[in-house]
């Protein structure tokens, strides 16, 4: 199961993972929101323990970053 945020303008959206290489040939995850919960490019993932939900106030926009120490 998906985790699930609504942001401040009532739109709920869904995160997701994706593995990819880097030109160096390191792999690495990247998340991103999507509105749907099943489709799309990623795999639907729960919160990372390090990482937290950020909305930029002017948009509405879902990003994530690591929680500081």
């Amino acid at each position: 199961m998906a985790y699930e945020h609504t942001n401040s303008k009532g739109v709920k959206y869904y995160l997701h993972k994706s593995e990819v290489t880097l030109r160096g040939g390191k792999p690495q995850t990247i998340y991103f929101f999507t509105k749907e919960e099943n489709g799309g490019k990623g795999t639907p993932c729960e919160l990372p323990a390090d990482r937290e939900v950020c909305e930029n106030p002017r948009n509405g926009f879902l990003t994530l970053k690591k929680k500081q120490k």
